[in-house]
């Protein structure tokens, strides 16, 4: 079973293909692992539900603190480079949304995607998608999420500055249960919903 259950420890350096561009990655193993409390781990982190702009007006610009998220559910949550970037569309999104009846049938609560982006535009990739009303996306707009659980990337040599590893979670009432991280951005071996099925 393919999982990676990282703790704190130096960092390394790879190279990594992302969208044809070869470019060194420096990374630090995340501080998050099978049984951490991911609502403690980011302590007053809120997510951005993708969303219009009208609509985001009309919420008054409104957060979903990660207890609202995670508390008594049963989530499956992935995070991805970027919208609209290629592995992100090609593979990762549609591996959830092509699998979510099999989620539904395994008791999970919500399948979610969070990616360091605006509500707004994580809105448009989750309807040219048509994935919006499978998977719940939200936006981790300022990175502060990803840097708390150390699962931040930076991918400025890609031209996409602060990012997320491509990773995935099983977390039940806030719970780590399973952790998935992929080696590089570029890969898609351990992060998608067929191996994710087979470890809940």
């Amino acid at each position: 079973m393919a999982s990676a259950m990282l703790k704190r420890s130096n960092c390394f350096s790879m190279k990594s293909i992302v969208g044809g561009l070869r470019i060194a990655v420096s990374r630090a193993f995340a501080s998050v692992s099978v049984g951490t409390d991911i609502v403690s781990a980011a302590p007053g982190v809120s997510l951005q539900k993708a969303r219009s702009w009208d609509e985001g007006v009309s919420s008054k610009f409104s957060t979903t603190p990660l207890k609202d998220i995670f508390k008594d559910k049963k989530v499956v949550i992935f995070g991805l480079p970027g919208a609209f970037t290629g592995v992100c569309s090609a593979q990762h999104v549609p591996s959830y949304k092509n699998n979510i009846d099999k989620f539904k049938a395994k008791g999970i609560d919500s399948v979610i995607c969070v990616a360091v982006n605006d509500p707004y535009v994580l809105n448009g990739w989750a309807e040219k998608l048509q994935a919006k009303d499978a998977i719940e996306f939200y936006g981790d707009f300022d990175g502060n999420f990803h840097k708390s659980l150390e699962l931040g990337l930076d991918l400025s040599a890609a031209l996409l500055g602060p990012r997320s590893q491509r990773w995935s979670a099983y977390v039940v009432d806030g719970k780590v249960k399973v952790l998935n991280v992929e080696k590089v951005p570029s890969e898609f071996q351990v992060s998608g919903a067929e191996v994710i099925l087979d470890q809940i």
